[in-house]
């Protein structure tokens, strides 16, 4: 089983990218599941339906979310209705959406979760015992459980894949928008990296303008964050490949197109 997940899609540039690469993407490593981050699709936070349905029909089969997931209010008038849709699983019990979906491929399932930490973030039940839940409900299906886990602090993200280690074949970190190249394998079969990273605006912080960043920290003021509609883009993803009877990690490569890493075919 080969899983291509992309990282945080922030605004039209974003969308513009997964357009225009996933296809050369599929055809160069012919991933068996696609999976985007779309939590920051819409304008750089949230999602809507539109989008939603582009991503599919684009070639993802999952698309995972985060803390911007409610940003848009009309997701409420869909999220339950979006089968291939997942919110963090540890909002509150009764809310909307899910934390869990399976994605067939061939005669294999994934089980794709998505979890939100709690470090530096809005308070949320405990991940940590909210994924011993959907493990053991994923394992009655599947051995090939993948988890984005969206969350700011590298301690947190490393915990988490330490402590689901053997249980789990992939914990990809989300949210700093910058990745990381700490990718590996841990001794139990895992895969993980810290983050993933985003795809939208190569010359922008974090996906949006940089003045205003820079004017957010230079006066401590109130700033409206936008992102850039012109300019170089870029694309970070990740690739797993997982053993299909035991589900453990074999491979995990990072993805990373721009100006200063073009894409081969």
């Amino acid at each position: 089983m080969r899983i291509l997940f992309i990282g945080d899609v922030v605004g039209s540039p974003g969308r513009e990218m997964i357009q225009q690469y996933l296809p050369k993407l599929k055809q160069k490593y012919q991933p068996h599941v696609t999976i985007i981050n779309g939590e920051n699709a819409a304008s750089g936070k949230g999602i809507n339906e539109k989008i939603y349905k582009q991503f599919l029909e684009w070639g993802a089969q999952a698309i995972t979310m985060g803390n911007h997931t409610w940003d848009k209010k009309d997701i409420f008038e869909f999220i339950n209705d979006a089968r291939y849709m997942v919110r963090p699983a540890n909002f509150p019990e009764d809310t909307p959406g899910k934390g869990l979906l399976f994605v067939k491929s061939n005669k294999l399932e994934v089980a794709v979760i998505n979890l939100q930490g709690r470090t530096f973030m809005p308070p949320l039940d405990d991940p940590f015992r909210k994924a011993d839940l959907l493990i053991e409900e994923a394992k009655k299906r599947t051995n090939i459980v993948f988890v984005d886990f969206h969350a700011e602090a590298t301690s947190e993200k490393q915990a988490m894949a330490w402590y689901l280690d053997g249980r789990v074949s992939a914990v990809v970190g989300t949210h700093t928008h910058t990745q990381t190249s700490d990718e590996r394998i841990l001794p139990n079969g895992t895969g993980y990296i810290s983050d993933v990273g985003m795809t939208g605006p190569y010359d922008s912080i974090l996906g949006v303008e940089r003045d205003a960043v820079i004017k957010k920290f230079l006066t401590n003021l109130p700033v409206r964050f936008e992102v850039p509609k012109k300019g170089r883009m870029q694309l970070n993803g990740i690739l797993i490949d997982i053993d299909n009877k035991s589900g453990r990690a074999e491979n995990v490569e990072r993805i990373l197109i721009n100006d200063d890493h073009p894409f081969f075919s």
